[in-house]
């Protein structure tokens, strides 16, 4: 096959639509500004730099339709999955992996692929010769992003969150239990327990505590699925104790559960750093420090990185995108990743792959490939292409897949008629695109 297709952006969207579609024999280039130019997130050189969370969410495939979502991005064959089993850290029964030994893998896998040819360079307005892939991500730069607002309209924007990191020597373990809420998991979660009066004085400070300028923003949104701590706090005096600070199904070794918890997870596989779950925020840095230590376990507290907010631009996917992912102005052209409007790493990736598998198609004069709403892929796919007069990004969920036409009570039974439904429509998908070649 000699037709070249152009990635641009090497976050997991365009490492997976680039990835997926050289294996199959199509000449790729790749663009990515980094390590010349980065967005105010981003800090490492390699691919795939996962930013607010280590954490790939949960992996139970009969019981959570992210976990749902991996499987099927597994039967396509989906590089960030791969990346993943091979850096997993334990974090229950959530898919967690060691950052810096994920991204280093999929940018050795990309970087020496034969059919991918990498270059270092911002890509200052949208490929409109030829087959292109544009997954830029939620931080798209400037130029790029004003070309896109000329040539398909006004986008949208929130804003997006980041938590902080601590050095795990910092911690005071003393203060501290090792537990998985409700059992579920091998030990894998810091449990920074507080009382009844140090939880309402840390609440109340971090709802009073100086927030950092945000610059270059028309609005002030806030997406609620990465909703910055110190917002949460102002909602009212419990509104953290129901949120990432609920202490329901979490025992310390007495057998007490706490007024309310702060969880730590390993941030990597030595476990020299844990990031503070649930946590993101837009604090000044030195608020952060004097607020975050008011947890006791967390009095000596040494930040390894602060939490930041930074800009989160998505298209008006309904009326710029079709259901493939291509542009219904430039049609040869696709998108890909959160700037679509799917919310989340596995969504991103997995919004990749689907591209690359429609554009895949066109390119060997396949029949297009039957998208339908029983697969999770296939739901966020069909969610950012209908009319939506309020247009939100969207996370994987049972609530966009098609009703099963049966009333089932049973809710575990349920989703796991949801899950076999999705994998047969996804094993079809995958034999039809040609992913097992």
């Amino acid at each position: 096959m000699e037709q070249e297709v152009i990635v641009v952006g090497a976050g997991l969207a365009g490492c997976e639509a680039a990835y997926w579609l050289a294996e199959r024999g199509v000449r790729v280039r790749l663009f990515e500004g980094k390590p010349q130019k980065r967005s105010p997130a981003h800090t490492a050189d390699g691919f795939a730099e996962l930013v607010c969370s280590n954490s790939l969410k949960s992996d139970d495939v009969f019981g959570n339709a992210c976990g749902l979502l991996k499987e099927e991005m597994r039967i396509f064959g989906s590089l960030t999955m791969e990346a993943a089993a091979k850096t997993r850290v334990l974090a229950g029964g959530a898919l967690a992996v060691d950052r810096a030994a994920f991204s280093a893998y999929i940018t050795e896998k990309v970087r020496s692929h034969p059919n991918i040819s990498c270059e270092t360079r911002e890509v200052r307005e949208l490929p409109k010769e030829g087959f292109a892939v544009v997954a830029t991500g939620p931080l798209t730069f400037d130029a790029l992003a004003e070309d896109i607002r000329r040539e398909l309209g006004e986008g949208l924007h929130f804003f997006d969150a980041a938590a902080p990191i601590v050095a795990a020597e910092s911690v005071d373990f003393s203060k501290a239990f090792i537990a998985d809420r409700y059992g579920k998991g091998s030990g894998d979660y810091v449990n920074c327990p507080l009382t009844k009066e140090e939880y309402e004085a840390f609440a109340a400070a971090l709802a009073g505590a100086e927030r950092a300028p945000v610059h270059g923003f028309d609005k002030r949104e806030v997406f609620e699925g990465c909703m910055p701590a110190e917002i949460l706090a102002e909602r009212g005096k419990d509104s953290l104790r129901f949120g990432m600070m609920k202490p329901v199904g979490l025992y310390d070794e007495n057998g007490k559960r706490p007024y309310a918890v702060v969880q730590l997870r390993k941030e990597n596989a030595a476990g020299t750093a844990y990031n503070l779950v649930g946590f993101q925020t837009n604090l000044k840095f030195g608020e952060q420090a004097r607020v975050f230590r008011m947890i006791p376990a967390l009095a000596n507290a040494e930040f390894l990185r602060y939490g930041v907010m930074h800009r989160n631009t998505y298209l008006d996917s309904p009326n710029v995108l079709n259901a493939d992912y291509s542009c219904k102005k430039f049609p040869q052209l696709y998108f890909a990743g959160q700037i679509t409007g799917v919310e989340g790493y596995v969504e991103s990736a997995g919004s990749g792959i689907a591209a690359a598998m429609n554009l895949y198609c066109r390119l060997r004069g396949l029949p297009p490939l039957c998208w339908t709403d029983e697969t999770v892929t296939g739901a966020l796919a069909g969610y950012i292409s209908s009319p939506n007069a309020d247009f939100q990004p969207m996370n994987a969920n049972y609530g966009i897949l098609r009703p099963l036409g049966e009333n089932v009570r049973d809710k575990a039974k349920k989703r796991r008629m949801f899950a076999e439904r999705a994998v047969a429509c996804a094993e079809a998908l995958a034999a039809a695109a040609g992913a097992r070649e």
